[in-house]
């Protein structure tokens, strides 16, 4: 039995979407880029810290003290402790965190039927980063790039979709109390398909203090295991 080509167009979309969300119902491994900058971060032999918030409306927020007391865990383990009530601390530890409003990215294919189609093992398409301008700048579309995109080709036989990319970041500095040298600054930055500060902080934060205090100047990628492989 012979399907025509806007049923093998439907079943190829089906295929492609049923994988897609597949990947996205699995956990995946968080990545951040990671900068660390010290020149004079005393080693740790059980220096007191304190831990403040760089938004004075944060400090005292049950959210942002959950994630200090994920910061204070991390310092702890490499050596330091926190300061005890009414202590002077030795450091101020300050951190900010944060995410964007998010940017939409497009996603497009080709359907069947289309002679330059490189999907499934047919053809020979070019599958590759395409630079769209339009009216508001740049875009990029991660597609095919071939002369039947974007409504070309046997009737325009493209299926377009988009998902939003979400920007989030935290910044850590940590100065001598009494002189307010800064010792330490780092910052941690990834993108992820949601917004959510309660399963991204920690991620960040996890980013930041692997191989703590790092290279000075140097910029990594961390990446931090789902919590069911950890």
């Amino acid at each position: 039995m012979k399907m025509s080509k806007m049923n093998l167009r439907r079943l190829g979309l089906a295929a492609m979407t049923g994988a897609a969300l597949a990947l996205a119902g699995c956990a995946t491994p968080f990545k951040a880029d990671v900068a660390r900058f010290q020149t004079q971060l005393p080693a740790p032999q059980g220096q007191s810290f304190a831990i403040e918030s760089n938004d004075p409306t944060l400090q005292g927020g049950i959210e942002f003290g959950q994630y200090a007391s994920l910061v204070a865990g991390e310092l702890t383990r490499y050596g330091y402790r926190p300061a005890a009530p009414g202590e002077r601390p030795d450091m101020l530890v300050r951190m900010d965190y944060g995410v964007d409003k998010g940017r939409e990215r497009v996603v497009s294919s080709p359907g069947f039927g289309d002679p330059w189609y490189g999907g499934y093992g047919y053809g020979r398409g070019f599958y590759r980063p395409v630079i769209v301008r339009g009216p508001r700048g740049r875009r990029y579309v991660y597609g095919w790039s071939d002369p039947f995109m974007w409504g070309g080709g046997f009737g325009g036989y493209n299926d377009v979709s988009s998902y939003t990319v979400y920007t989030s970041g935290m910044q850590l500095q940590i100065n001598r109390a009494t002189d307010g040298t800064r010792l330490f600054e780092g910052r941690a930055e990834a993108q992820s398909r949601d917004n959510d500060l309660q399963q991204i902080v920690p991620n960040l934060i996890e980013a930041m203090f692997t191989n703590f205090p790092g290279n000075s100047g140097e910029r990594v990628q961390i990446t931090v295991a789902p919590p069911e492989k950890r």
